[in-house]
């Protein structure tokens, strides 16, 4: 069975639980959320519901996102790095942004970006060529560097190993270590005009990062000016004036929005191709339909676009991936009024979770939800589940707007990396999930690579 967390106690302390919650919030969690439709929990600051009912999810994602904006304990730990981006904004200052942002991620563009993606996917395998001598490999250490080159090729047309690029990237390793979403000021709420205090090193790294961020952003902004800036995402999105207002971003609304667009779309790429890789490894079978179906669709001479549509295979193993281990396991909205739910009163200020782990993995909503199927999605049941009980993008219109790059992107780099090379389990190194910002495992990923026969031509 693919791992999974031990859920914790059905009943522990406050003193307690912050404990647990702070060292991973998947086994912080009791066990009857995998069959429970609602849960309620109580602290001294504030009380909480997690809803894995379906109704429920489709009411307060999709029927009425405005009365249940996202909590303002999101934002605690992620303002530093962050600042006022998409990701945390409500209302009309995120309705703006979207109207900003969201062409350039539209289908044509996704087939605009490709071939920055196909190269990406290029490099990725000539890197592993190194590693491919049946040494155990850290793979997530691997997936990132891939994952975090497809994010500046895409978006400002430079590679990884550009100096800039690499900064960001190094410090950006160094802010994830610091754990900035496990902080006091997420679990007790303060006033808006108090200070908040961060740790030291995610201050620090937060600032460099920004820095580096800027100075790409300044870059574009002149290369735009004299009109000698390539047509990439950043430069779409720069360019894009609201609709509504006439208004394009500055510099420092773009620098908040690319350090997202990091964050966002570097790390949970990173996390699911890992454990993809992970789980090929773990069921051979699906590993060699992967490959087979990549030798037979992919030209490594021809970066192809339609290619993606016959990446079958890749496409269910990614998204039964993404059912399993869920990049970002948990969102948190608020009630703005007095609600209903499951004739349940929930008060104003309320915290509302959504679980995708949760959810994806409910017993009540799923056969076998533990299991590792890519080819569920056949099935009734299946195609149920994708409509009813399946969001690691989220829904409704704040969903992920790089949700259809990420399909992309996911099973290409993983067919174009089973095409090349065989991935095997390290005996002794299970992968065990952790969940602080993203699902990641405790210890790392740790395969053996060996080159495919056929696969290197």
């Amino acid at each position: 069975m693919p791992p999974k967390p031990p859920a914790r106690p059905a009943r522990v302390s406050l003193r307690r639980y912050i404990k647990l919650f702070r060292a991973d919030i998947l086994s912080a969690q009791p066990a009857r959320l995998y069959r429970a439709w609602m849960a309620e929990f109580r602290t001294p600051f504030f009380t909480s519901y997690l809803c894995n009912d379906p109704e429920l999810v489709k009411t307060v994602l999709k029927d009425r996102p405005d009365d249940f904006p996202k909590s303002d304990r999101v934002r605690e730990g992620l303002a530093p790095l962050l600042g006022n981006s998409v990701f945390v904004t409500n209302g009309e200052t995120w309705k703006r942004q979207r109207r900003i942002i969201d062409p350039a991620f539209e289908g044509g563009r996704l087939r605009d970006t490709f071939p920055a993606m196909w190269a990406a996917g290029q490099s990725a395998v000539a890197r592993l060529a190194a590693r491919a001598d049946g040494q155990p490999v850290e793979i997530e250490a691997e997936t990132s560097h891939a994952a975090a080159d497809v994010i500046f090729r895409t978006l400002f047309s430079i590679p990884i190993e550009n100096e800039v690029a690499a900064g960001v990237f190094r410090e950006f390793k160094a802010h994830q270590h610091a754990q900035p979403v496990l902080n006091l000021w997420a679990l007790i709420p303060l006033p808006k005009w108090l200070p908040r205090l961060h740790r030291g090193e995610i201050k620090r790294t937060a600032r460099e990062i920004r820095a580096l961020i800027t100075r790409l952003t300044a870059e574009r902004m002149a290369e735009i000016e004299a009109g000698t800036a390539p047509d990439d995402l950043a430069t779409k999105i720069m360019t894009t004036a609201d609709p509504v207002t006439g208004a394009t971003f500055d510099t420092a609304e773009m620098v908040d929005q690319v350090a997202i667009f990091f964050l966002a779309g570097h790390e949970t790429s990173a996390s699911a191709l890992a454990w993809a890789l992970y789980l090929a490894a773990m069921f051979p079978d699906w590993q060699e339909r992967v490959a087979d179906e990549a030798l037979r669709e992919i030209d490594p001479e021809r970066a192809e676009f339609a290619v993606v549509k016959r990446l079958a295979n890749a496409r269910d193993v990614f998204r039964e991936t993404l059912r399993l281990y869920p990049p970002v396991p948990m969102m948190v909205r608020e009630t703005t009024c007095p609600e209903q739910f499951r004739g349940r009163a929930v008060a104003k200020g309320a915290q509302v979770v959504l679980s995708p782990w949760h959810q994806h993995r409910h017993e009540r909503l799923w056969e076998r939800p533990d299991e590792f199927d890519p080819g569920r999605f056949a099935t009734e049941n299946g195609k149920a589940g994708l409509r009813n009980a399946y969001m690691p993008f989220s829904a409704g219109p704040r969903v992920c707007t790089g949700a259809g790059f990420a399909m992309v992107e996911g099973p290409l780099l993983l067919a174009m990396i089973l095409r090349a090379y065989r991935v095997e389990l390290v005996e002794g190194r299970p992968a065990m999930p952790v969940a602080h910002l993203t699902v990641r495992a405790k210890d790392g990923i740790w395969l053996r690579i060996r080159p495919r026969a056929g696969g290197g031509d």
